[in-house]
């Protein structure tokens, strides 16, 4: 069976989609730096997660891959046929405290893995991009054709960067690439710093919930499991090099793709839905919009759709429920 070298393996996302891959029969070869940007306990646990389900078939390398020095000797050992890029700076607020980070994390390193890629000769990688990268937009759905050179954000900047890094790897190189704008991911193992739960925490706790733009605001809430059926569907079908004109655009054996739910769900609508598998009433705080922050987000997936079968099937009337009850479980409430 393959092997894939899987980026931020103790992130979200990564953990989610090297739990897949595993489970199929792959074996993965795990990286992550473990940084604190939040709680290093929580990616512990899903690392731990990895080993208990599969045992020997993971391999975890603790490295930061903005240290091209480091991660080359990291790797050395260790054979991979295809990269699946996850790891990133995430946290479009974050960008504006700290924007160095996310010039070494998410410009450095995904240079360093397309070096990786490029040396190791890989089959395909598919790397994480950004619904961010659309900024003001306002003609909704986001398509992939739509302009995305006004970003709103230094984290959407970057993001829109590794897409055009690539689009001259693919170019330079003809090596396979995958880029995935996901759409506001959430579910079980799921990240502090994102809204799903920083509410379910406030919420059992008591306290107000920051509601930003007055509650105007919709998101296109895309449950764990249907972001990691796209990527692996991507990850199992390179782009092919034949000179004809991809998603995206390109020419050259590189894709970009929507990965969301399909549909843009009303903030409001979420917080009932938080209420209701809580069992506590939200307190809101209204807030003014944050910078960075765009009032709505909705993925045209008509791409990955043709592509590669993509159908999402998780709606917040399922997932958020499920998250809130992997949030009491998890914690113990």
């Amino acid at each position: 069976m393959p092997t894939i070298l899987v980026t931020g393996v103790a992130g979200f996302i990564g953990m989610s989609v090297a739990d897949a891959l595993l489970a199929r029969g792959d074996t993965v070869v795990g990286i992550d730096v473990l940084n604190d940007y939040y709680d290093p306990a929580l990616k512990q646990a899903r690392l731990a997660r990895l080993t208990q389900r599969h045992g020997e078939r993971f391999t975890f390398l603790r490295v930061d891959f903005a240290d091209a020095t480091a991660l080359r000797s990291a790797l050395a050992p260790h054979a991979f046929d295809r990269i699946i890029h996850l790891g990133a700076q995430a946290g479009v607020r974050y960008s504006i405290e700290n924007p160095e980070a996310y010039g070494q994390s998410n410009l450095v390193g995904h240079l360093n893995l397309l070096e990786v890629a490029r040396a190791r000769h890989v089959a395909h990688c598919v790397y994480a991009s950004s619904s961010s990268v659309y900024g003001g937009n306002t003609t909704v759905p986001f398509r992939v054709e739509d302009r995305v050179d006004r970003p709103v954000s230094l984290y959407a900047a970057t993001k829109r960067a590794n897409e055009v890094m690539s689009e001259s790897y693919a170019h330079l190189y003809r090596l396979p690439l995958t880029g995935l704008r996901f759409f506001t991911v959430y579910g079980p193992w799921g990240r502090p710093d994102m809204m799903m739960w920083i509410f379910t925490k406030a919420m059992f706790e008591g306290r107000p919930i920051p509601v930003f733009n007055d509650g105007r605001m919709e998101r296109d809430f895309t449950f764990i499991d249907d972001i990691v059926a796209g990527v692996v569907a991507a990850l199992d079908n390179p782009p092919p090099d034949d000179g004809w004109e991809k998603a995206g655009g390109s020419i050259a054996p590189h894709r970009l793709y929507n990965i969301g739910n399909n549909r843009s769900e009303p903030l409001g609508r979420v917080i009932g839905l938080l209420e209701a598998a809580t069992g506590r009433p939200a307190v809101r705080q209204n807030l003014p919009i944050q910078p960075g922050d765009v009032v709505r987000t909705a993925a045209d997936i008509d791409a990955i759709a043709r592509d590669l079968g993509y159908r999402p099937t998780t709606s917040i009337d399922v997932g958020v429920p499920r998250f809130v009850d992997w949030y009491r479980s998890f914690h113990g409430i």
